[in-house]
């Protein structure tokens, strides 16, 4: 559902381009692990930067058997202030919770275990936080790793659309509410919203 032509640069960058069929971004993220044929499937953003040896640090960290996921954190492009401040924050409370092994898997920034994650059911169709709720059913499976190397950048534009506060604070509650075990009440689905 592409408008700006994303679609086209990735078949022009040689990038097998798949038709969605299930509703949402975890279910464009499920198209994709279905038709994947490979052991471990990565997960990014089209607006995401990855780093030169993403994949190969993934895979690395695939070397241990009991791994059946990667995630790593994220920062935004965008130099402002207000969008380094809320990444620094958000990266020290994701690091924070590894300690507790706690874990989210970025849809920005993760792979997995191609056999596990069909095994967990891949990811649920919810307005938000699908990433998270994944982490919490895959790790029942095996070990989740935070590599620090997987660092990726991504555009904040949408924080800046809808609001730092209000785009965090809406995570932060959909977190919890997947963390109590709750269903997240919302009739916002942020990834069908456009942005500029």
């Amino acid at each position: 559902n592409s408008t700006d032509r994303t679609r086209e640069i990735a078949e022009e960058m040689g990038a097998k381009v798949i038709i969605q069929k299930r509703k949402g971004i975890g279910g464009a993220r499920n198209d994709g692990f279905l038709a994947a044929k490979a052991d471990f499937v990565a997960t990014t953003d089209a607006d995401c930067i990855v780093p030169n040896q993403w994949l190969e640090i993934f895979l690395e960290d695939f070397q241990d058997e009991r791994v059946v996921a990667v995630t790593g954190p994220d920062g935004p492009i965008e130099r402002s202030w207000k969008s380094k401040l809320t990444y620094f924050i958000l990266r020290c409370f994701i690091q924070g919770i590894t300690l507790f092994k706690l874990y989210g898997t970025a849809g920005t920034n993760s792979a997995f275990r191609r056999s596990a994650f069909l095994k967990c059911g891949g990811y649920k169709s919810l307005p938000h936080s699908d990433d998270v709720e994944i982490a919490f059913r895959i790790k029942k499976l095996g070990k989740i790793v935070y590599d620090i190397r997987t660092f990726v950048n991504l555009s904040v534009r949408r924080m800046e659309q809808e609001g730092y506060i209000s785009l965090v604070s809406k995570w932060l509650k959909g977190d919890i509410n997947i963390l109590l075990g709750r269903d997240i009440k919302t009739k916002d689905e942020y990834a069908k919203k456009t942005y500029e």
